[in-house]
């Protein structure tokens, strides 16, 4: 098809031909790849293509797209359908594609980009092609992890409280103190921005769960991302580094970083935890959220932490580190962890913040 605008996504879908009888009878699931018109231009006025190339659309274009979920609590949140529509919507620039519930006021008035369904991409076996482990085999969950190796947890508040910065310069201090540094973006929608920061902050390598054909993990069965997590890490060992930064997209209380932080099989392979927030009661409320999970970061970072009253705020109580982006990228970060490779691992400190204050 001429002109196909062919998001991120789907990458690795070469061969494929278009069904348009299925448009009348399959019901999607995610990771389905299918072909749409753009009726009309609503919040996503571009779409990241192969390549990493942001590409304009406009009505009358055609684009290649997965179905999937999002969870975004400052744009919007949608689903896979249930049942077949007239009309969809773009959840994600990555290439994700849904049934629109909610979308934040700001961009009440602009609403979503809409979408005709034109067909399937189908295989030589006309089965709807489907992104997910494309050409790769899924394993169960293990709890393997490489010797040498220490995984740290990035986690915040909310949607855009610091945790990719915090994770960015992290790496970029760790790389700075002669490591080997990997990141690992577990949770999210696709989208390379945020992998794309972390490597130009100095990471060796940098991957997600995109990368795995998720277009994102919102709803995802909690085996099914724990089997990804697994899959991850045994990829990330080929490449020996000394410190792993995992960051988890969203809030503490959002489903898939909740049920992550309360599986102990999940936990057993973190080394370390930073938490970054907005605020500084949002920091409080963090910990102290934590801390009934058993988790007590070795410092907090995010937003927050470039206001120095805010700050002063968050020391009054409690004895947490606050580092800021100085601190995260110095060769001292080190200094902070409770993890250093070569080192024992040290059991994770469970006070409260009444016992901290």
């Amino acid at each position: 098809m001429n002109n196909l605008k062919k998001a991120i996504i789907c990458t690795d879908v070469e061969n494929f031909d278009i069904d348009k009888t299925l448009v009348n009878t399959h019901i999607p699931k995610a990771g389905d790849v299918a072909i749409f018109e753009v009726l009309s231009i609503g919040k996503h006025k571009r779409l990241q293509c192969v390549g990493k190339i942001n590409r304009h659309i406009l009505p009358g274009d055609t684009i290649m797209a997965t179905f999937g979920t999002r969870y975004a609590t400052n744009q919007l949140e949608g689903y896979v359908p249930d049942n077949i529509l007239e009309e969809y919507h773009i959840l994600g620039q990555g290439g994700v594609v849904g049934q629109m519930s909610s979308i934040h006021q700001k961009y009440e008035l602009r609403g979503p980009t809409c979408l005709r369904l034109i067909g399937y991409a189908v295989n030589e076996d006309n089965k709807v092609i489907n992104t997910k482990y494309l050409g790769k085999q899924e394993i169960a969950f293990s709890g393997f992890k490489p010797l040498n190796t220490k995984i740290i947890l990035s986690i915040g508040g909310a949607m855009d409280s610091g945790k990719t910065t915090t994770a960015a310069y992290l790496s970029r201090g760790l790389k700075a103190a002669g490591k080997k540094v990997g990141y690992v973006k577990l949770t999210g929608t696709v989208y390379t921005k945020d992998k794309d920061f972390v490597k130009d902050c100095g990471a060796d390598f940098v991957t997600d769960f995109s990368d795995y054909g998720f277009p994102s993990t919102y709803m995802c069965k909690k085996e099914s991302l724990m089997n990804l997590y697994q899959m991850i890490i045994n990829d990330v060992s080929h490449e020996r580094p000394d410190f792993v930064v995992i960051e988890i997209a969203d809030g503490l209380i959002q489903r898939e970083t909740n049920f992550l932080l309360e599986d102990k099989g999940f936990m057993s392979t973190i080394d370390d935890v930073i938490y970054s927030d907005g605020s500084s009661t949002g920091v409080l409320s963090g910990l102290n959220l934590l801390s009934q999970k058993g988790v007590v970061p070795f410092a907090v970072s995010g937003l927050f932490s470039a206001a120095p009253l805010l700050i002063k705020e968050v020391e009054a109580f409690t004895n947490t580190p606050v580092l800021q982006l100085s601190d995260l990228e110095s060769v001292n970060v080190l200094s902070y962890l409770n993890c250093i490779p070569g080192d024992p691992i040290l059991n994770i400190d469970t006070r409260t913040i009444a016992e901290a204050v």
